[in-house]
């Protein structure tokens, strides 16, 4: 795959925590503005609710490390299944302590493994969207942010973790309003928020795209 388009220089760690401590708190304040029946809505995120969305949004700080051993052996190694089993064990607290929870660790500089701070960031603004759009909220995403995000998810870091081996394999994917674009083949084009969702798999953004690479698309997400 060919590199992102010309932007900015790549973000410093410093930069990086920066946005994450922001997305954070703003994660934080979006989760305390939601309703109980809001809360219960079904997410963009599989068989997720609003709910534990948030809920996985603050698990690294909310799990016991005693806990991870165990979910790991129920999970059967499965990292994945690992990180759902988790979610519905926080998601069983009070809204307001989960929020509370993000804000204080708003500048816990976490690193997942392998994804690191560009993986954090990029979980932030993509569940946020799981959140959002279901809700009818508007996403009040930062453009240099999706960029940043973009620039992650056609790496090879985020591959098997963010974005699904092969989805991307063929085509060219541009973001209109940001003047991205990565990739060769048939072309798959829309807003950034748009196709960063389309990169991590949610399907309900192909009404927003164009292009002759969105029935190819359209097709590996439903398989």
């Amino acid at each position: 795959m060919t590199t992102p388009s010309a932007g900015p220089p790549d973000p410093t760690p410093t930069d990086l925590m920066v946005m994450i401590s922001d997305e954070r708190r703003r994660a934080a304040d979006l989760i305390d503005a939601l309703t109980s029946e809001q809360l219960g809505v079904p997410s963009l995120c599989g068989a997720w609710t609003v709910r534990q969305v948030a809920a996985h949004l603050v698990a690294p700080f909310a799990a016991r490390r005693r806990w991870f051993l165990p979910l790991l052996l129920r999970s059967r190694f499965n990292l994945h299944d690992a990180n759902a089993r988790l979610a519905g064990m926080v998601a069983r607290r009070p809204t307001d302590e989960i929020s509370a929870l993000l804000r204080e660790n708003a500048e816990t500089p976490f690193r997942a493994p392998r994804v690191g701070f560009f993986g954090q960031l990029t979980d932030l603004q993509v569940h946020g969207q799981d959140i959002r759009r279901p809700l009818g909220l508007p996403h009040d995403l930062r453009p240099d942010r999706l960029r940043t995000s973009l620039d992650f998810l056609v790496h090879r870091r985020a591959i098997g973790s963010f974005v699904r081996r092969g989805h991307t394999d063929g085509l060219r994917f541009e973001a209109t309003d940001l003047g991205w674009a990565s990739g060769e083949g048939r072309v798959v084009r829309g807003a950034a928020e748009a196709v960063m969702l389309a990169l991590t798999g949610r399907s309900i953004v192909l009404a927003e795209l164009s292009g002759d690479g969105v029935p190819i698309l359209r097709d590996r997400l439903a398989r």
